[in-house]
């Protein structure tokens, strides 16, 4: 694991780089697009005095989820649309649960499915069995009633936090029976013959020394990989890190750096579908937001940085 110190001459011309774009949908929520400084996210209409994370963008980014925990009260993913050109308020999602929570939602590459992990009971069962992920199928006239991911997946106690590459293979976080949430690790399953077969725990590179790893948002190409963990040599709590796959090999995971992770807890990354703009929260136990930061300057400098090794 590494801290990144990229040469300063090195962040002020990926910084004029990367700054003579905007992205007309998002400017349209909120005005003050980041640079290389982390920025709350739609501040009073996101991020509010709630705690929210977990942001996903529909392929067109004309339709957003995200998860809200309002004080006192459980997980809740709320959705906006994009309508003549003008942002709805944010409401509860057509899914929301009536028995258990739901959050973390995540909009494939493609746009043709929304996942999310609920409490929620299984359709064969009374009562909560655990935290499994659900999914809806986007169809004409909208998205389709949710039903929970077949096996192998509803086997485990708790599927969280799942996101999909192109080709259809998913990431999420999950740990044996009897483990601890904080030796939870990462997994992924590969689409085989339009079906998934199994489930297979990430590599060491990926799963390395830490606690609370978890929460990884892979690239569409799945070119790279977005998670976050705690570590001794990380800024305080959680922070987010990146690893890049080259030619099938997974590299050790870079921490996104100081501007990026503080003393709080870092976590729940995404990037727009543009590939323009990293998501993340930060934030307590109690308390925390939605963030954004231009990714395309974190990522080119992190692997300038690798190269020269």
């Amino acid at each position: 694991m590494k801290r990144v110190n990229i040469p300063l001459l090195l962040l002020i011309f990926l910084y004029f780089s990367c700054t003579k774009e905007t992205q007309s949908n998002l400017a349209l929520l909120d005005a003050n697009l980041p640079s290389d400084t982390p920025l709350v996210f739609g501040k009073g209409v996101i991020s509010t005095d709630g705690y929210e994370f977990a942001i996903t963008f529909s392929p067109e980014m004309d339709e957003i989820f995200f998860t809200r925990r309002k004080l006192g009260e459980d997980n809740k993913i709320y959705t906006m649309h994009l309508i003549d050109g003008k942002w709805s308020n944010p409401e509860s999602a057509f899914f929301t649960a009536t028995e258990g929570w739901d959050f973390e939602p995540h909009v494939s590459p493609k746009g043709d499915r929304l996942y999310f992990g609920s409490i929620r009971p299984l359709n064969d069962t009374i009562g909560s069995t655990g935290l499994h992920q659900w999914y809806s199928k986007k169809e004409a006239n909208g998205w389709s009633t949710p039903i929970p991911l077949e096996k192998p997946f509803v086997d485990r106690p708790i599927t969280m936090y799942l996101t999909s590459s192109e080709n259809g293979n998913l990431y999420f976080t999950t740990g044996n029976k009897g483990d601890k949430p904080e030796d939870w690790v990462i997994y992924n399953s590969v689409k085989e013959d339009g079906q998934y077969k199994s489930i297979k725990r990430m590599g060491k590179e990926i799963n390395t020394s830490g606690k609370w790893i978890a929460h990884s948002y892979i690239a569409p190409d799945e070119s790279y990989m977005i998670y976050d963990f705690k570590s001794n040599l990380g800024y305080g709590e959680s922070d987010l890190y990146i690893s890049f796959n080259k030619n099938g090999v997974w590299t050790e995971p870079h921490n996104l750096g100081a501007k990026i992770n503080t003393d709080q807890t870092e976590m729940a990354a995404s990037v727009s579908p543009d590939g323009k703009y990293l998501f993340f929260h930060r934030g307590d136990e109690n308390d925390g937001n939605i963030y954004w930061i231009d990714f395309r300057c974190v990522k080119e400098s992190i692997k300038k940085y690798i190269n020269k090794d």
